[in-house]
């Protein structure tokens, strides 16, 4: 695993690895983003994790000042579910402005749990705690 696997035209910024800790985290980072450009990083995170091993992967999603519609949630749902043999465990951060219905959607479509923390560095301290 690199710390630089995304190599689109994506802002770099937006999805990338972070060490904490001596390991390895996939920062996604949709804050203060527009529901047409989480669109376009859900196709990005959706390759990245895929190229992984199963069950290797540490994921923290940003979703402070995020614009989540409909469809923003709809594809959030599919792209957690093809995600989920990679993901060893998901943190988020910024998730209280999501409305609880697609927070519970999300949640039952994908068959995940993503626990909510108020800050990076809690979801991250939570991600590497074994």
């Amino acid at each position: 695993m690199s710390l630089d696997d995304t190599d689109s035209g994506i802002d770099q910024q937006r999805l990338r690895f972070i060490k904490h800790k001596g390991r390895v985290i996939y920062l996604v980072d949709f804050s203060h983003c527009a529901a047409k450009e989480i669109l376009l990083l859900l196709e990005e995170v959706r390759a990245a994790v895929a190229r992984h091993a199963p069950g290797s992967m540490l994921t923290l999603g940003d979703f402070t000042g995020a614009e989540m519609d409909r469809h923003v949630v709809t594809r959030m749902k599919e792209v957690l579910t093809l995600d989920r043999p990679y993901v060893k465990r998901s943190a988020w951060v910024g998730a209280e402005s999501l409305p609880h219905i697609f927070q519970e959607h999300i949640k039952n479509f994908s068959q995940r749990d993503f626990p909510m923390f108020r800050t990076r560095e809690e979801a991250m301290e939570w991600l590497v705690a074994e």
